[in-house]
């Protein structure tokens, strides 16, 4: 079979662009198919990136040369540090972003890329050649495109209906076409498909928004960036802007549920628990007095205005009354309504851990078509498709994340053992080695892997070493820089008076020392560069974890990293329920790990299944 390409990528949204790169940086051949070129990178959404276990997912691609982190930098118009007060490990940069600079900057970067072409087309069809798929069938001329690999990105796209009260309509998004033929394909080839929601608030006109009766929340003054290759801000800082919502305002709500979808019958789908609409939030939070509402510019030349925290498809004209309660914005115009959409998604339990189909060689999906919600989560899942896209095309070693490895680990592990019974969401909460996956050593753990697997550009690889080389140097100051009790105290440093020296490390292991009050003691600290002292500070408060941690992570990953054999047939394991045998043949989990983390699976059917693996192993030891 002769192949035009050797990936074919489907969708122009956040994992599509991940995976066109990701492919592209390995080398392969690549083609992005979407239906317009003008919307690649386009924010469906809230005009912002990072947040509570979002900004690590978003230095995660980063450190592996990923794009979303320097394009949502260059469209940064405010930073600002969520968790500011609570330790480096669960601290989350965001950034508000200019909409058409994001989109412009991602367009561009793909546009660097020699081997990625991008095409304006539907994808209407799968090329399935002996349980492997070699390409796609096209709409516009009905062309067949032949590919080694292909990721299917769709977004909400996939059979997207839009609710605005007791209107319906099909579509991905506002203004454009769904997806309406991939669900029959996939349903032909018998994946389990469900129904998922998510939906946006209205639009508003900033320049009807009484601004001096609201509470400002200004830009950080030492911004934290998204990117590891960022050095300096490239907009303008802004501030936003903070309301909230009223008895008034719930009481228009809740006197007009029979005009939201959400609750009239009309939506059946689940939506996203830890972002639901404000319908959501007064029904079920009615003993609340208001709600906050963050209002976000959505760009430097654009006077449209983002109020997060008031998402709603209730009808458009109670859309108006309820947002004209709302202090400031008691004379506001809403430039569009809001609006919930359903669209259909694949259950994640149908994937590899190299988000590759098991019913389907070579097909890979990735975005909320696994059933996640937000940019940042489509991100990272767009990376990993495609990269193994790619490293399928050559017949190389797979790239699989574990969860000691990273917070994208972490995700796909989740989403291909348990499923989502809701649109997922990244949290720190979710990771149980979060003390070591921070934002501030992403690279030190993913970039070098990055480089060895060729994703990673020159320019990132020269930074990334010249860092490592910097963290070496200050290591050794910090280490070796001591100081006695009693000279400490002279500096007002408060230590037990024990007679031992402290290292300059030590010392900041203390929750009441930081790095700058030691300068006065060693000015050489002051130069050290502040991305690798937030570093160093980091590692020295978590110290006395860290190693305990380090060894939780061998042995989970002694346990974690045991294959279940392909061929393993689970009427041979005996003891098991017959709900157990059920549940592992459908799901057919790679390791031990993963079976240990399935629904329904109990500690014994592990220590069962994980009893029969070493006994056959013994066996096939002895006769080899």
């Amino acid at each position: 079979m002769k192949f035009d390409y050797d990936v074919i990528i489907i969708g122009g949204g956040h994992a599509g662009c991940e995976a066109a790169a990701a492919a592209a940086r390995y080398g392969a051949n690549s083609l992005l198919i979407t239906h317009k070129k003008s919307t690649i990178g386009e924010m469906s959404c809230n005009p912002a990136f990072g947040g509570l276990g979002k900004s690590h997912l978003v230095r995660e691609v980063d450190a592996l040369d990923g794009v979303i982190g320097i394009a949502s930098d260059e469209a940064a118009i405010q930073y600002r540090v969520l968790n500011q007060r609570k330790g480096p490990a669960v601290r989350a940069p965001r950034v508000q972003a200019d909409r058409k600079i994001y989109k412009k900057a991602m367009q561009r970067i793909l546009s660097q890329y020699k081997n990625l072409t991008v095409l304006e087309n539907e994808c209407i069809g799968l090329l399935i050649d002996e349980g492997a798929c070699c390409g796609v069938q096209t709409l516009n001329s009905d062309e067949k495109i032949y590919a080694k690999a292909v990721v299917i990105t769709t977004g909400t796209f996939l059979n997207g209906l839009i609710h605005i009260g007791k209107k319906t309509y099909p579509a991905g998004r506002v203004g454009d076409k769904p997806s309406l033929h991939l669900s029959d394909v996939f349903q032909k080839f018998g994946f389990q498909l469900g129904r998922l929601k998510t939906g946006t608030p209205p639009r508003l006109d900033g320049r009807t928004i009484d601004w001096a009766s609201l509470e400002e929340q200004q830009p950080d003054k030492e911004p934290i960036y998204m990117s590891y290759l960022t050095d300096c801000i490239q907009q303008e800082q802004i501030s936003c802007f903070i309301t909230r919502t009223n008895d008034k305002t719930h009481n228009i709500i809740m006197s007009n549920l029979d005009n939201a979808p959400l609750y009239s019958g009309q939506i059946e789908s689940t939506g996203p628990r830890y972002c639901p609409s404000i319908e959501d939030k007064v029904v079920r939070f009615g003993e609340r007095n208001g709600h906050q509402i963050f209002l976000e510019p959505e760009g430097l030349d654009s006077h449209t205005v983002y109020p997060n925290g008031i998402s709603t498809s209730i009808d458009e004209k109670i859309q108006e009354i309820m947002v004209r309660s709302i202090k400031g914005l008691e004379n506001v115009k809403i430039e569009r309504p809001g609006y919930a959409i359903e669209y259909d998604y694949i259950d994640p339990r149908e994937l590899k851990l190299t988000l590759e189909t098991k019913k389907i060689r070579n097909l890979f999906l990735a975005g909320q078509i696994n059933g996640t919600t937000g940019y940042e989560e489509a991100s990272a899942q767009g990376l990993i498709a495609g990269v193994n896209a790619a490293i399928n095309c050559v017949g190389k070693q797979e790239f699989i994340l574990d969860r000691s490895d990273a917070y994208i680990g972490v995700m796909i592990d989740d989403l291909v053992t348990k499923g989502v019974t809701e649109p997922y969401r990244m949290f720190t909460s979710r990771a149980e080695y979060r003390l070591s996956l921070r934002i501030d050593n992403a690279d030190q753990r993913l970039t070098q892997k990055g480089i060895d697997l060729g994703i990673v550009k020159k320019n990132r690889e020269s930074s990334f070493n010249a860092k490592l080389c910097a963290i070496h140097n200050a290591m050794s100051l910090v280490t070796n820089l001591t100081i006695t009790p009693n000279r400490a105290k002279q500096y007002g440093l408060k230590i037990n008076q024990d007679g031992k020296k402290r290292s300059v490390l030590d010392l900041i292991s203390y929750p009441n020392i930081n790095l700058t009050d030691l300068y006065p003691i060693w000015p050489e600290l002051s130069r050290i560069d502040k991305s690798v002292s937030a570093q160093i500070e980091s590692n020295a408060i978590y110290s006395k974890y860290l190693e305990r941690q380090r060894l939780e992570i061998v042995s989970f990953k002694k346990d974690e990293s045991l294959v279940i054999p392909v061929d393993i047939d689970f009427n041979d394991v005996k003891g098991l329920s017959n709900e157990a045998r059920d549940r592992v043949s459908k799901m057919k989990p790679g390791t031990v790990g993963q079976l240990s983390r399935m629904e329904g699976i109990d500690p014994s059917t592990v220590l069962k299944i994980l009893s029969y693996i070493k006994a056959h192993r013994k066996i096939s030891e002895m006769s080899a």
